[in-house]
């Protein structure tokens, strides 16, 4: 069966160890299984990468992150979340559409309904069916930062950051059926066994 999984949360929420660590547990049980995550993997997507997380030298507003976060998604659709699922594999995506939702809807403030206008458009109508927050405050996320080199959102204050937090958590309340809230502060090993739960669950039914 095919099956798309999504890991959100802010940052240092450790949601690119948990869904390394669920798609290592679906190949041990030889189960077809492909880990991903935005807004790199395509040649494109990795470019523009560089461009959102790293540049130094250019000013990008809040509509220009939006729209390069979605060239970006609307290229990882086509090329390898669209063939994948037609293939009945399982598609874990470390950060999706929601994201930009948080970052660029909650965080910068653009209008919610021009980001889900662009998110649609990029996603094709592709919607998880089951999206994992990571939820940490954000001093402690922050915390887990220190000592290594941090991008453009990570540099961000905590003010926008809370505003992130914020998002996703409203996000979630919106479509519980398809959200799982999972408290990112418990150690690796039992949010490891609470997000299996869950998945196994669904590939059981």
């Amino acid at each position: 069966m095919s099956l798309f999984i999504t890991f959100e949360g802010g940052e240092g929420c450790g949601k690119s160890t948990q869904s390394k660590l669920l798609y290592q547990r679906l190949r041990r049980l030889a189960l077809p299984a492909l880990l991903i995550h935005e807004p790199g993997v395509t040649t494109l997507g990795k470019k523009i990468t560089r461009l959102l997380k790293w540049s130094q030298d250019i000013t990008i507003t809040p509509l220009a992150e939006l729209l390069l976060f979605n060239v970006s998604r609307a290229q990882l659709v086509a090329e390898v979340i669209q063939p994948n699922l037609k293939k009945n594999t399982i598609v874990i995506c470390d950060r999706y559409a929601d994201s930009t939702m948080a970052y660029q809807g909650f965080g910068r403030g653009l209008d919610l309904s021009i980001v889900k206008n662009a998110n649609d458009i990029a996603t094709q109508g592709i919607i998880p069916d089951l999206t994992l927050l990571m939820d940490i405050s954000v001093e402690e996320g922050l915390k887990r930062k220190q000592n290594k080199k941090i991008d453009r959102f990570e540099a961000e204050n905590l003010k926008f950051h809370g505003k992130v937090r914020e998002g996703y958590l409203a996000l979630a309340k919106a479509e519980p059926q398809r959200w799982v809230v999972v408290d990112a502060a418990k150690n690796r090993k039992d949010i490891a066994e609470i997000i299996w739960q869950k998945v196994s669950k669904i590939l059981s039914g």
